[in-house]
């Protein structure tokens, strides 16, 4: 039984540099990279040396505590280097394509065969191929424990942050691989799948998937965070287990399931007034391929800050980087370094602040070009209860933050903590007069919570 659901606490924010839908190809010029650095307290045993020749899905490392889980080589080549971190952790694997067609073949499926398996089935397929990874688990979103049974899995298929990448056209022409890899995941648990959609989506592949409990969300960001999601349909007590992926994710799985070869291809959009309006769009690529490539002659002049993410809970990259298997799109915005006279006070049209200080605020359905000064420096924090109104969980932002500046583990958890994610917090920092960061504060208290143990 599907459920909409209007979500009245959040703010959109009128920013200029959305993407359009069109789809330009860029294929690797020279290496691409797997990045072991990126899968957060996993540690890694390799299983190649530079100079070794690997074919597309091959194991290039092994889970110490997982050794069935390998990280696989999107493309077959030669293993160029190995980068080594502090105490030798593993950061960056470099892969030179040879052009060979030589892939590691896994089982094949179809749509409806996939109904049929059973949990252990999917699962070490899954846990084989590396893919498990692309299934986080809440609370602490980390990547899923095969060993628990979540209570429901969520599937983000929304989009209300500035910005992230629109379903629709991360699903066009991928109908089969929509559908089985939704089908993969209700083996995986006795509870539902939700399948989250916009109220306003339009008719298609999403709207009409099979075997989920669809549900549409209507209301400002972050109608579209998962833990908006999971508040209204299925709350997160403790001791419960969930499991969550967004639409990408699925369709990779949908893909690896259905051919039997490891997904090489990732779509990535780019958007914000820091690229250049005829590149705001999507980027088909192949997974570790450099961000210089990537942005080739898309980035507007000046100097430009690249977030990986969305605008408001990304974080800031450098053209040295290369495209991560959790990349889906990417923001550009000026980095603005300039103190304005007047500030906040100055009668401009050209700034906008969620706190209706400036005259431009009046102007409806106008576009800011946002750059990334906070127009103010950190100070101290004072509570004011302003918070609440862009938080739509039944949570009391307030309290919850003097716990986590208190570091009173059990009080965040009394107050909710265990059912957000940093993401959830970030709208709060964009209006804070105080300028804290209301993300990085919670997620030091979810680890604190964490290593302790609740």
């Amino acid at each position: 039984m599907s459920s909409e659901i209007l979500i009245k606490q959040g703010l959109d924010l009128p920013m200029e540099g959305a993407p359009g839908d069109s789809i330009r190809e860029v294929r690797p010029q020279s290496t691409i990279s797997v990045f072991p650095s990126e899968y957060s307290k996993l540690k890694f045993k390799l299983q190649v040396s530079e100079g070794d020749t690997v074919s597309r899905g091959g194991a290039l490392a092994i889970r110490k505590d997982l050794p069935d889980f390998a990280l696989r080589s999107p493309v077959a080549g030669i293993i160029k280097s190995i980068v080594l971190g502090e105490r030798r952790s593993l950061q960056e694997i470099v892969i030179e394509p040879n052009g060979s067609e030589d892939s590691e073949r896994f089982d094949v499926y179809t749509v409806e065969g996939l109904l049929g398996l059973s949990r252990d089935e999917v699962l070490n397929g899954l846990i084989r191929s590396g893919l498990l990874a692309l299934i986080r688990q809440r609370p602490f979103n980390r990547i899923a424990d095969p060993s628990l049974k979540p209570k429901s899995i969520f599937v983000n298929g929304m989009k209300s942050a500035p910005f992230r990448p629109d379903p629709a056209v991360l699903v066009r022409g991928k109908e089969a691989e929509l559908q089985a890899g939704l089908n993969a995941l209700t083996r995986l648990s006795d509870g539902p799948v939700h399948l989250n959609l916009a109220k306003d989506q339009a008719p298609g592949p999403l709207t009409s998937a099979k075997n989920v409990q669809s549900n549409y969300f209507e209301g400002p960001h972050p109608a579209g965070n998962t833990s908006t999601h999971i508040h209204h349909l299925d709350p997160i007590l403790p001791g419960d287990t969930v499991w969550t992926l967004r639409i990408s994710d699925v369709l990779r799985i949908g893909e690896f399931l259905l051919n039997g070869v490891y997904p090489q291809e990732q779509i990535t959009m780019l958007a914000g007034s820091g690229v250049k309006e005829e590149m705001r769009g999507y980027v088909r690529s192949i997974s570790g391929t450099p961000l210089s490539e990537i942005f080739d002659g898309a980035l507007e002049e000046g100097e430009q800050r690249i977030i990986r993410g969305d605008a408001l809970s990304g974080e800031a990259v450098t053209l040295e980087s290369g495209l991560f298997l959790y990349d889906q799109g990417f923001v550009v915005l000026n980095e603005d370094r300039e103190r304005e006279l007047l500030g906040w006070y100055a009668p401009t049209t050209e700034i906008y602040s969620a706190h209706k200080v400036v005259p431009s605020n009046w102007i409806k359905d106008k576009l800011f070009k946002f750059t990334t000064s906070s127009r103010g420096s950190h100070r101290a924090l004072v509570l004011t209860g302003i918070y609440d109104k862009y938080v739509p969980l039944n949570i009391m932002v307030d309290p919850l933050s003097r716990a986590c500046i208190a570091k009173d583990a059990e009080e965040a958890i009394a107050l909710g903590i265990l059912e957000t994610e940093p993401e959830d917090f970030a709208l709060c920092t964009f209006v804070c007069p105080s300028k804290t960061d209301f993300g990085a504060m919670v997620a030091e208290t979810l680890e604190q919570i964490e290593q302790e143990g609740f």
